[in-house]
């Protein structure tokens, strides 16, 4: 419970005109753990509170405690036929899409229709319309179900020197590409003209501590020439970092299973799997798999979009470690299988913390804790503009641009 109190992100839980709430399950003790592990790969290089870093998103944009709407806004805990579910309206064609999923016109406000629809349908029926239709949505799992295998390093290396290839975006990818850039990796990112990182319209500053100091490269997977380039660059690279479904992974004419045969280390992020269709964002997928706060009145988010953060940082554990013999490895990391394995296999309900001195507490095995607030950290470097590096890469590898 202390490192809950002191992550932040017991602040950010809880309903917006009540106290703050701990949550269940030990999300921010894994978050130190995996930082401590990191720093002693780094040699100290990378030494960071594991456990403050799930919530410093909302540091730089203010987000608060909103109860069973996510600290961003853009998620919803609604209540199903037979439980609740997890519903995103983020992205611009969201409310259309939203729309289909309940066979009915919603409009610029997707919410009424939505919820009317729930109350007549399961989660299971959620979720089969929801990978169907591309919406980031399901039901919440019930406490006490099964806890999958934790992802666990192999043998630690040094990521120092390393080049690391960036196609991912948000959060999640970028944090672990920040990891591995504090650790001395050379990070290239990696945008196409059609799909650039959608976070460069967020909070400007935090993107900037995301992605402060490294490359950017555009290249368009639809004209043979950056196709090729594309694949020269992946072909170079120690590390590639990715959040792509497989199917839309053909597209960029890479292959990872090359990549990782050649002894790469291959990080692949998706909601749930590889194997998986399903699309979802921080706040979805962890309410999904179960991290929920409980008051009796219905579920509430936990912190900020936070299976982001917490699959960035073990999937930047995962990447300075590899197998002993040298060869490649392809991590498929599972959003929801990451926040999941933080949980118990019992119900716990929400500790409520309590006013004093003008502070909130809670009280945990070790004392009272100190409710912290989410906290930020110092962006070092500048954000390249989308592109800015495209040539000078290429020109690295050979390719005239």
């Amino acid at each position: 419970m202390r490192d809950w109190a002191e992550s932040g992100i017991a602040f950010l839980t809880g309903r917006p005109d009540g106290p703050p709430l701990i949550p269940p399950g030990r999300a921010a003790t894994v978050a130190r753990e995996r930082i401590a592990w990191i720093a002693e790969v780094t040699g100290g290089a990378v030494t960071l509170d594991g456990a403050a870093l799930l919530s410093e998103r909302a540091a730089f944009t203010g987000h608060r405690r909103a109860g069973a709407t996510s600290a961003g806004g853009a998620c919803r805990l609604l209540p199903t036929a037979d439980g609740w579910a997890a519903v995103s309206c983020a992205r611009p064609d969201d409310p259309s899409l939203l729309g289909a999923l309940v066979g009915a016109d919603v409009g610029e406000d997707p919410w009424p229709a939505v919820q009317a629809w729930l109350r007549e349908h399961s989660g299971t029926e959620l979720a089969e319309r929801a990978e169907l239709l591309g919406v980031a949505a399901g039901p919440v799992a019930p406490p006490g179900g099964p806890v999958p295998q934790t992802l666990r390093p192999l043998n630690a290396r040094p990521v120092a020197g390393l080049r690391v290839v960036d196609f991912s975006a948000l959060w999640a990818g970028p944090l672990c590409a920040h990891l591995l850039g504090l650790a001395g990796a050379r990070v290239v990112k990696v945008e196409t003209p059609s799909r650039p990182d959608g976070a460069r319209r967020g909070n400007a500053e935090f993107y900037r501590l995301l992605h402060g100091g490294h490359e950017s490269v555009v290249l368009d997977p639809t004209l043979v020439r950056e196709r090729e380039a594309l694949a020269a660059l992946v072909a170079a690279a120690d590390i590639v970092i990715e959040a792509s479904r497989p199917r839309a992974l053909r597209g960029f004419g890479v292959d990872p299973d090359g990549f990782v045969a050649r002894g790469g280390t291959w990080i692949s992020i998706t909601a749930c799997g590889r194997a998986s269709d399903r699309i979802g964002f921080g706040d979805d997928i962890a309410a999904g798999a179960g991290l929920v706060a409980r008051d009796g009145a219905g579920p509430m988010f936990v912190g900020d979009a936070l299976a982001d953060p917490l699959t960035g940082l073990t999937a930047a554990a995962l990447a300075m470690s590899a197998p002993a013999d040298g060869s490649g490895t392809l991590w498929d990391i599972s959003m929801a299988a990451v926040v999941a394995a933080t949980l118990t296999l019992t119900e716990a309900v929400a500790g409520h913390a309590y006013r004093r001195h003008g502070r909130w507490w809670s009280d945990t095995a070790t004392g009272p804790a100190a409710i912290a607030e989410p906290q930020r950290r110092t962006p070092r470097g500048a954000v390249a503009a989308p592109g800015r590096d495209t040539a000078s890469v290429l020109a690295e590898l050979g390719i005239a641009s």
